[in-house]
């Protein structure tokens, strides 16, 4: 009896043994990587700052063909006052961020961060990645869009800001990994130029090279002090992008009045809410909307054909991303705009 008994505590003692290594074995087994699997590898969010004592650099095996990774393609995003862009202080100093679609340029030294930030949040409230074309600037427009160029080689690129740094004196631009791999200056802190891209130049599309630089057509000046009126001002009319356009058989093409340039528009999709005969037409349509609507309103630019002038949001990178913003217009001004794509 004694005997049996002894038996079979050890079957058990076996089959104990046998489970728990096989849970062991499946715990240290990591799960197999799809097959297929190329280009850019997925960011992994990680929670917190950066460990101070942590290296930064490049990552061990970096993707392949980084030269090929496009520029960001700049698109007017609305700037807000308060979060990325409010006053801060860091190291003793403070800093007062630009909440203007002005022109801005600056030169300095460029210096880049990689993998220490790889995958954590950055002051936009985004993901870093080192593998993309974003840049961080200390006051900058969050988000906002630049020029960067290397004198020494001629190499330029055109990231998105959407971080804050650098804060070492001298730095004006700290760049991602792939940024600073295209303009050639991985290997340390490196002078460059940055130019500021605007919202009217990615409305008129001049910020792409060979376009021409002279597309806005009107603009309105600012009263000086003594002159500002006593009541809220109206929204000034959005700038004027002339637009070339077939002429009817037999008959020219004329230009509409104090037309500079006929250029196309930036690529994209908009959102046209009206189709005017009268710039006068267009203007106070925008001023309506530019009132009623505040969040439209740095979106919105008139696009003077040879017979019409046409208001228009945008552009906006996906048809999706245009037809939301369609649906929120309708709602709020009882029209129902139309979605064109500009090639």
């Amino acid at each position: 009896m004694l005997l049996a008994i002894r038996r079979r505590h050890g079957c058990w003692q076996a089959l104990l043994s046998g489970l728990l290594l096989a849970m062991l074995v499946g715990c240290g087994s990591a799960p197999p990587r799809p097959s297929g699997t190329t280009g850019i590898p997925p960011v992994t969010p990680r929670p917190g700052p950066a460990p101070s004592a942590e290296r930064d650099g490049p990552d061990a095996r970096p993707p392949a063909d980084l030269s090929n990774v496009p520029d960001a393609e700049p698109r007017i995003e609305p700037i807000r006052n308060g979060g990325p862009n409010r006053p801060y202080e860091t190291l003793g100093r403070d800093y007062v961020p630009i909440t203007s679609d002005r022109a801005f340029t600056e030169k300095g030294l460029a210096s880049w961060y990689g993998k220490k930030f790889h995958g954590r949040r950055t002051a936009s409230g985004e993901t870093y990645n080192m593998y993309a074309m974003t840049a961080a600037h200390p006051t900058l427009p969050i988000p906002s869009y630049v020029r960067v160029l290397n004198p020494a080689n001629q190499r330029e690129v055109v990231v998105r800001i959407n971080d804050r740094g650098p804060f070492h004196p001298g730095r004006i631009i700290d760049l991602s990994y792939t940024a600073a791999y295209k303009l050639g200056v991985l290997k340390g802190v490196a002078p460059v130029e940055l130019t500021r891209i605007t919202f009217d130049e990615i409305r008129a599309g001049t910020w792409r090279k060979g376009a021409p630089a002279e597309t806005v057509l009107a603009s309105v000046a600012k009263p000086a002090a003594s002159e500002a009126p006593i009541e809220p001002p109206l929204p000034a009319p959005p700038p004027v992008i002339a637009v070339a356009a077939p002429a009817p058989a037999g008959e020219a093409s004329q230009a509409p009045d104090n037309a500079a340039a006929s250029v196309a528009p930036a690529r994209g999709f908009w959102v046209q809410l009206g189709v005017f005969r009268q710039r006068e037409g267009a203007d106070g349509f925008y001023r309506r909307v530019a009132a009623d609507l505040e969040w439209l309103g740095p979106l919105l630019a008139v696009f003077a054909e040879p017979t019409s002038y046409r208001l228009q949001a945008g552009p906006y990178a996906s048809r999706d991303e245009a037809q939301g913003v369609a649906r929120r217009v309708r709602e709020a001004l009882n029209l129902v705009p139309v979605v064109v794509e500009r090639r």
